[in-house]
């Protein structure tokens, strides 16, 4: 599974690709609000940082507006995927674009029958929202379930990008299922590597070796 850093903040990311957990990363309009940072800047900046896929996201809502603001977008590194939602309008974008070799990002998709769309229009990515089903009491597992099978059915290489991922558990029931991609914010994954059982192994190893005086350097 590709690991996806969903935020605009230039030190986070840099500490999670260190680590190798960085596979690409994601933004939208919210994340770079929450930056303080122009959106040409910090994407270039951003893709100079990391090698994989960097979704930016266009504002407008007409087709040949989101067109010209996607080709803006694909100019500041070639590494840069053109963020669309999953409207009329985003899709005549997403197939424009993809025929010009421009990978897309189709977000905001809620259902199996969008992420059909997506794929048939040419989509790099799909991003179903698994924490806002799961606000309004759906599981949203069963929606990345669903156009897994669909998107294995017919062999699309529209890779599922799972989002709006909350917890450590969706990482979990998502890799399980099979998504391609995760994108969740920094402190989410950094999370991953806590176990109440690992803290307390380690607890009585360093209790242990304090009583008996083991020192290495």
């Amino acid at each position: 599974m590709k690991f996806f850093v969903d935020t605009a903040e230039i030190d986070a990311i840099a500490e999670l690709n260190d680590l190798g957990m960085v596979d690409g990363v994601t933004t939208n309009p919210s994340l770079i609000m929450k930056s303080g940072r122009d959106i040409l800047e910090v994407t270039k900046e951003i893709c100079d940082l990391v090698d994989g896929p960097v979704s930016a996201e266009v504002i407008a809502t007409e087709a040949d507006d989101m067109i010209v603001e996607g080709r803006k977008l694909a100019k500041i590194a070639e590494n840069i995927t053109v963020k669309v939602p999953l409207t009329w309008a985003g899709l005549k974008t997403c197939k424009t674009l993809s025929d010009e070799g421009t990978m897309v990002n189709v977000t905001l998709c809620f259902s199996a029958n969008q992420a059909l769309l997506a794929a048939k229009a040419g989509a790099t990515f799909i991003s179903p929202f698994i924490g806002r089903l799961d606000d309004i009491n759906l599981d949203g597992m069963d929606l990345i379930a669903d156009i897994r099978e669909i998107y294995d059915n017919y062999a699309f290489d529209t890779e599922i990008l799972a989002a709006s991922i909350r917890t450590v558990n969706h990482v979990t029931e998502a890799a399980k299922i099979g998504a391609d991609v995760m994108t969740a914010p920094p402190d989410v994954i950094k999370k991953m590597v806590n176990h109440p059982l690992t803290d307390k192994g380690l607890d009585q190893f360093l209790k242990d070796a304090a009583k008996a005086g083991i020192k290495i350097v």
